[in-house]
């Protein structure tokens, strides 16, 4: 699967998102190293506290299921630049400080990055 097919399923599950006051529809398509493929979307909840992102809710999916190493992540929805938040960053890092993170700019254009350059500095409790 290329970069496109992940990005297209990425924004095709974002309109399963539940996000009823930021209108921000996103979703997130997760490749494992075994080749699996799973999908999250961003929940919010009134307790700001409770929404997850669909970067994590992919990444629970797949830990739930047993996966933990992670190979690629792609990001889309109803608005461009969707680019993991922080606390998604910091969460992904955990399993893949080398992952590709896939978007599209505000233009429309395919980004490929890595998490590494998004988190250079991330917080690790490994040694």
């Amino acid at each position: 699967m290329n970069n496109k097919e992940l990005l297209d399923i990425a924004k095709g599950i974002s309109k399963n998102a539940y996000s009823p006051y930021s209108k921000v529809c996103v979703g997130a398509a997760l490749e494992t190293k075994s080749g699996n493929i799973y999908t999250g979307v961003n929940v919010e909840n009134s307790s700001y506290g409770g929404t997850i992102c669909a970067e994590r809710t992919a990444a629970v999916k797949a830990i739930s299921e047993g996966e933990k190493e992670f190979v690629r992540i792609a990001v889309g929805g109803s608005i461009y630049n969707l680019v993991p938040c922080g606390i998604c960053r910091q969460f992904l890092s955990e399993f893949c400080e080398d992952m590709i993170v896939i978007y599209e700019d505000e233009t429309g254009n395919m980004i490929e990055t890595t998490l590494r350059a998004l988190l250079p500095s991330g917080f690790s409790l490994k040694r």
